[in-house]
């Protein structure tokens, strides 16, 4: 029970005899299901609230949510509320509590601190007040002081911040609850029980086990989907085999009542696994893994129950023990967690396949932090929830594997929408086409946003379209975007005639740190294009870019034109059209210069292609400062088109705002007298320093090198001519 005491802040005296109030927290994103677990529990008044749910009953309803709520990562039991400025009303508010009912002095504590106040910004000086009182307590009432122990105290004491308050509560779960007690390491990428739970309740698992489906994760990992999965079944409490749990060490724990309990869900766990058939499937790759999986499974006593292979997913078939469709369900790893994966891709649309080959009928269920990772399973998701794995936002999508009859499709009447953005490309085509032809490019953009609503840029690559679509605004519901982007490809293939299997997406989004460079995929299919009377390999689907970048075509040129016998540096080359340019205008030898060697020998291969001697034409794996410091050739052309950053772990740090007056002051140093250096890049706030570039006479020429297929996107790049005065 609350009261007002003389200051105006609430003191909590205790509750009614038989009632209490207690809050479950969980990951966001599972507070509704959260709740569903919470009433099956018998709790009263329970509601959800961010991160987690209220609910209210006697103490049992405490120790029932400890024990078996499966979804929840710890419950906390609130014992006093009061008003916060600062750390001394924070120290005063919690002496308000006698803590001698709440925990020996001879015993250990703990108080951990989440939130913050307009007074207390900081979680850790919070717990220290707090922690502070509670001692100073023991102390002036007992000339004794409890000790502190972070790992496995007697208490542990939870408090939370939020608007002017504190909220102090009994942390009755101690640790938090995912930790069942049956994995003994973590892999790679570990999955936290709870939201393994969340995704098996999600993905509808106790329907399918009634049903008499079974269930197969093909990228197992340390099983923890497996092992939740058959605890689900068997009807085993999660937290029956957990040895500490945080009401243990209070003073106010009925150690009858928690006994009484225990037993009944020991019980009910007995039955369950005598009735459980053997109907889990786990395979991985990598052994040391699955030996670890093997591990949990015998510390959750599900070793009988739970078949454990070493298998790739090229050889994933449905495990013949299987008669009734059952479910598929993994977690794939995805690039934040695992880091880059040239593979990737590749491995989602192989597991695409392979649900459709091996497992009709089935269902099936995928949670990735990547939504151009989940198109690539190249199945219609029937649902989809956001959870979150940690910090990460995630997308459990669930597939229906149901084969579909073999009707004849009857497309649809395109939207008003898609229609206009199909009369809009049809415009443009007939108009750029011309002029396309006129320069003998066989790579051109012909859309780029003109219609804001379906925000992507369009390239023609010679019978083939390259779609980047633009990431919409947070205020765009992102179903309406998918729907967009379905409708601007289905446009784009009707008004160019081009079949989908003939359009690479893909989706540019902003990731940690910036966009998402790199390897996307590994088709390795690589397609010859003409530009200029040159030709280049492009690479559609691999790369986030193609290999070619088509806005800088009148750069390219221009470098032709200056580069007759001269010596010609490119740095930051990418795939090297710039060079194979300059060799084509008569350079008498070209020095490429960049830190992918992946990129290096596509260079290689497209000055093979127009017919150039490599002995003439030099590629150099090296950082451009880095090169430009420890070499001493003098060049006449040097061109600089460097990324807006780089964070390569080969090189320093690379700003283009911050660092580029001090390449371009590099780039002097080794130019010969009367050379030029081309400087471009495509930060659309930069601003060139001329007043730390005053060594040289500059010339803006952005205007003229704009392509007349870019010409409704001026701001695609800037460019400069640096001479040295």
């Amino acid at each position: 029970m609350w009261v007002l005491s003389h200051t105006g802040s609430a003191i909590f005296l205790g509750c009614l005899p038989d009632m209490r109030d207690f809050f479950a927290t969980c990951p966001k994103g599972l507070e509704y299901l959260l709740v569903d677990e919470i009433k099956v529990l018998g709790a009263a008044d329970v509601h959800e609230a961010l991160a987690g749910v209220h609910f209210r009953g006697e103490l049992d309803a405490g120790y029932r949510a400890c024990l078996w709520a499966r979804l929840p990562s710890r419950v906390l039991m609130p014992i006093a509320d009061f008003a916060v400025t600062d750390g001394d009303s924070l120290y005063a508010g919690a002496l308000t509590v006698d803590w001698s009912e709440h925990f020996d002095v001879d015993a250990s504590f703990a108080v951990d601190a989440v939130g913050a106040t307009r007074g207390i910004t900081h979680s850790q000086y919070a717990a220290l007040r707090v922690k502070d009182a509670i001692v100073d307590q023991f102390r002036d009432k007992s000339g004794k002081r409890p000790n502190v122990d972070t790992e496995r105290p007697a208490l542990r004491v939870h408090l939370l911040l939020k608007r002017e308050r504190a909220t102090l509560s009994i942390d009755l779960s101690g640790a938090p609850l995912h930790q069942r007690g049956y994995r003994q390491g973590a892999g790679q990428a570990p999955l936290k029980e709870n939201l393994a739970a969340a995704m098996l309740l999600r993905a509808g698992w106790p329907a399918v086990h009634a049903a008499g489906g079974g269930l197969v994760d093909p990228l197992c990992g340390s099983a923890t989907l497996l092992i939740e999965a058959a605890l689900m079944a068997a009807n085993v409490a999660p937290g029956l085999r957990r040895e500490y749990f945080g009401f243990l060490g209070w003073r106010g724990h009925d150690a009858a009542l928690w006994k009484m309990l225990h037993n009944a869900a020991q019980a009910r766990a007995t039955t369950g696994l005598q009735a459980l058939k053997p109907v889990f499937f786990g395979f991985d790759r990598d052994p040391a893994v699955l030996n670890e999986a093997k591990r949990n499974a015998q510390f959750a006593e599900l070793s009988g129950f739970i078949h454990l292979g070493r298998q790739s997913l090229e050889h994933l078939h449905r495990p013949h023990e299987l008669d009734a469709p059952g479910l598929v369900i993994c977690n794939p790893p995805y690039g934040e967690r695992m880091g880059a994966d040239e593979g990737i891709v590749g491995l989602y649309r192989l597991l695409g396949d392979k649900l459709k080959a091996e497992f009709p009928g089935w269902r099936a269920s995928i949670i990735t932090s990547d939504e151009a990772l989940g198109r690539a399973i190249g199945l219609h998701a029937e649902k989809r929830y956001k959870l979150y794995n940690g910090a990460l936002e995630c997308v459990l999508l669930n597939f229906d594997l149901t084969p579909r009859e073999d009707a004849p499709r009857v497309a649809k009447p395109l939207s008003d929408g898609a229609q206009m953005v199909k009369n809009r490309i049809e415009k443009n085509f007939k108009h750029l086409r011309k002029l396309a032809l006129r320069e003998g490019i066989e790579c051109w953009r012909i859309y780029d946003a003109d219609l804001p609503e379906y925000a992507a840029a369009i390239d023609i690559y010679r019978d083939c379209l390259h779609i980047q679509e633009y990431q919409a605004p947070a205020s765009i519901d992102e179903n309406l975007a998918r729907t967009r982007l379905r409708e601007l490809v289905r446009a784009a293939s009707e008004a160019l005639g081009v079949p989908r299997e003939n359009i690479a997406l893909k989706t540019r989004r902003r990731g940690k740190g910036g966009e998402k460079y790199g390897r996307l995929d590994e088709r390795g299919e690589f397609l010859e294009v003409g530009e200029g009377g040159l030709k280049f390999l492009v690479n559609l689907r691999d790369y986030l870019d193609t290999g070619l970048f088509l806005d800088h075509r009148p750069l390219r040129a221009r470098v032709r034109e200056l580069a007759a016998g001269k010596r010609f540096l490119n740095l930051f080359c990418y795939t090297g059209s710039v060079s194979v340019y300059a060799a084509a205008g008569g350079a008498s030898e070209t020095t490429s210069v960049d830190l992918s060697q992946t990129y290096l020998d596509w260079a290689a291969q497209n000055l093979a292609l127009n017919g150039f001697d490599l002995s003439q034409h030099k590629l150099v794996w090296a950082d451009a400062a880095g090169y430009l410091q420890s070499h001493s050739a003098m060049y006449d052309l040097i061109f600089v088109d460097p990324p807006t950053f780089s964070n390569s772990k080969r090189a320093e740090d690379f700003d283009v705002q911050r660092d580029h007056a001090r390449l371009l002051t590099l780039c002097g140093e080794r130019l010969l007298t009367g050379g030029t250096i081309l400087f471009s890049n495509n930060f659309r706030r930069f601003k060139l320093d001329e007043a730390a570039l005053s060594q040289f006479s500059i010339r803006d020429i952005s205007a003229s090198t704009i392509p007349f297929d870019f010409e409704r996107n001026p701001r695609i790049h800037r460019a400069w001519e640096l001479r040295r005065k």
